[in-house]
């Protein structure tokens, strides 16, 4: 049976069947140059209510429910909850604050170097359009450590913050390298970029990153040049608990996309 599916049926089943796939994969890598073999993609992932997921600062693509496939799957229950992950309340305010830690910055710096980069190569007369850093290269780490000291307390310790971490990275939105926490394939696929970020930088959690943020700027010129990229801004428990569990509505309603 398989023979008979085309090149479009075949990513179509490869994106669900895996969740998520890189963008150098041969038929992403396609359909993201291809715009008749991505609208045939899209068609065939339209057929059964879902929808291609890509981000130009995302190293993956994936696959998610279109809006009006929601009731009919979730039902008015599903609807209504923060999230359609089964991710406790916790565990929503951890994934928004590792959000904020490493989608945050990793764009920033996303798009200061392709600015910079704009800038050397626009007085060459035949210029090539030169991507953005990947996330691999752009993201920064979270470190377990100071995680766990700075928001262990108010995340239910180190047996609830572990639990947490561990549906976080099943479900693709973080990975673990040793004692560091690191942008998995869906943290900035599935989490509205233009809607999340708007209501920590202006709102809850504003004043606590704009403290945070120079703290980091601070902590990275101490450190040795290989670590001093590494070096990720550390939120106070105090002032940030309340907060970060403000923004879970926006943040888990984006991942039903």
């Amino acid at each position: 049976m398989s023979a008979s599916l085309d090149d479009a049926a075949l990513l179509a089943a490869e994106l669900i069947a895996r969740r998520w796939l890189p963008r150098s994969h041969p038929r992403v890598k396609r359909a993201l140059i291809d715009s008749d073999y991505f609208q045939q993609v899209q068609q065939r992932l339209n057929d059964v209510g879902l929808k291609l997921v890509d981000n130009l600062f995302a190293d993956h693509v994936t696959v998610a429910l279109q809006r009006g496939a929601e009731h009919a799957v979730f039902g008015e229950q599903g609807l209504n909850a923060s999230n359609n992950l089964e991710l406790p309340r916790d565990g929503v305010a951890l994934l928004v604050v590792l959000w904020a830690l490493i989608v945050l910055p990793k764009r920033e710096r996303q798009s200061a170097r392709a600015v910079a980069e704009d800038g050397l190569t626009q007085g060459e007369m035949f210029a090539a359009s030169k991507p953005l850093p990947s996330a691999r290269s752009a993201s920064p780490v979270v470190s377990y450590r100071a995680l766990l000291a700075d928001f262990g307390h108010q995340l239910g310790k180190k047996t609830r913050l572990d639990s947490n971490l561990k549906l976080l990275e099943r479900h693709g939105f973080i990975e673990r390298r040793g004692d560091d926490i690191a942008e998995g394939p869906l943290l900035d696929l599935l989490l509205d970029y233009d809607a999340l970020a708007p209501r920590i930088l202006d709102g809850a959690l504003a004043d606590v990153l704009g403290r945070a943020l120079p703290a980091r700027s601070a902590s990275a010129e101490e450190l040795p040049r290989d670590d001093a990229d590494d070096a990720v801004p550390v939120l106070s428990t105090e002032d940030v608990s309340d907060a970060a569990l403000a923004p879970t509505d926006s943040a888990t309603d984006s991942a039903t996309d």
